[in-house]
Formats: structure tokens, C-alpha cells, sequence
């Protein structure tokens, strides 16, 4: 295999596994001219999910609860077929699932604290509310014409 640009970080120290990447290639559709037609440039990545053990317990779980309508039983496939070269597909393809990883494992946000709104800027609305009521009740044609 290619020696790729160094191991693709989903979150803190935590990589994609070189060992448990499937890589699959095909010919690509798009930019090329003939070449496109004798070399195999797109690229399919492969990474089993439910099987892995690269990933914490934790961020397994939530990544197969968020990703669970992307999933084939259990492995997620990202497709890359952007480039001409099968290297940078390779690359791209990596990036993108190490994305989608990091997304899919992030701890969910800090619930939200309700706080009142402050009086001041309740009485702040009411009296512009009251005021463009003025406005338009002066527009009404009494004494229009």
C-alpha cells in the first residue's frame, strides 16, 4: 500500500485503524479523458463499525445510534471520486470518514439552563410594540384626503 499522510485523528489521540480500513477501487466516472478509462481512481472505504476496537466503548455506542441509517450491517462506506488520482482519493475518502467519526462521536451539547428574560427589555418591546401601533393607527384615513 501507499504510504499514506500519517494517521487520520478522529478526536484527541483516537485514529482510524490502518488494519481495519477496507479499501476498494473502481473506475471513476467525471474528469480524466482516456485515462479515466484504463485506471481504477475512485475509491471505496470501508470501516466496521460495530466490530471495531479502535474506538471507546462510549463513542461506539453513540456513533452506532447516530450513524445507524448509513450503516451495512454494522460497517460504514465512504465514496471518494473527486480526483484524478486514486492517492488523492484515497486521502480524501479517509479524511471524510474520520470526519463523519468525529461528528458521530461527539458527546451531545450541554442541555440549555432557561433563564428570564430581563424586565427591562420586556418593557423595551412593549413600548416599541406600542408605539408602531401609534404610527400605523395615524395612517388610518380619516382626515387623509
Amino acid at each position: 500500500m501507499d504510504d499514506m499522510s500519517g494517521p487520520h485523528l478522529i478526536r484527541g489521540s483516537v485514529a482510524l485503524p490502518e488494519a481495519e480500513l477496507a479499501w476498494r477501487f473502481s473506475r471513476s466516472s467525471g474528469p480524466g479523458g482516456q485515462h479515466v478509462n484504463t485506471t481504477d481512481s475512485q475509491v471505496e472505504l470501508r470501516f466496521d463499525l460495530a466490530g471495531t476496537e479502535a474506538l471507546p466503548e462510549v463513542w461506539k455506542q453513540r456513533a452506532l445510534e447516530r450513524l445507524a441509517d448509513r450503516l451495512v450491517d454494522g460497517v460504514i462506506s465512504v465514496r471518494a471520486s473527486e480526483h484524478r488520482s486514486q492517492w488523492r482519493n484515497r486521502e480524501a475518502a479517509a479524511v471524510r470518514l474520520a470526519a463523519i467519526l468525529a461528528e458521530a462521536t461527539a458527546p451531545p451539547p450541554r442541555p440549555r439552563r432557561p433563564t428570564r428574560i430581563p424586565r427591562g427589555i420586556n418593557e423595551r418591546r412593549l413600548r416599541e410594540k406600542k408605539q408602531r401601533s401609534e404610527t400605523k393607527r395615524g395612517r388610518s384615513g380619516k382626515d387623509w384626503r
